[in-house]
């Protein structure tokens, strides 16, 4: 193999980390570790999927904050309380998550699988 081939194989791999890697500060809890959480009035509860995924099926507490809007809806969450982020399987969930620690959110979970697993 050449070098190309070499620098080819160092970007997937380095682009296959990047996507799959957990964030720092990021914690993936499952749906009963998001339950006990909707105890306590401090945390937000914010699902980011479509209107309509929304409107279809949601848990009491969550907000619908779909991911294609969130970078422009982050002014209306308080970057000091716990996030709690939920979708359909926990793939634009991750993403979110992702974005709000990038925008100085400190304390935010990850609900791993989703509405397909509440």
């Amino acid at each position: 193999m050449g070098i190309v081939e070499w620098i080819i194989i160092a970007i997937v791999i380095a682009f296959l980390i990047n996507r799959f890697m957990p964030v720092k500060g990021i914690s993936n809890i499952d749906v009963n570790e998001a339950k006990k959480k909707m105890k306590d009035k401090k945390v937000q509860f914010i699902d980011v999927r479509t209107p309509g995924e929304y409107q279809s099926n949601h848990a009491k507490p969550f907000k619908n904050y779909p991911l294609f809007n969130l970078k422009k809806d982050l002014s209306s969450l308080d970057k000091e309380k716990e996030v709690v982020v939920i979708c359909q399987s926990g793939m634009r969930s991750t993403k979110a998550a992702k974005l709000l620690k990038e925008n100085g959110f400190s304390h935010v979970y990850n609900v791993q699988g989703g509405m397909n697993r509440w």
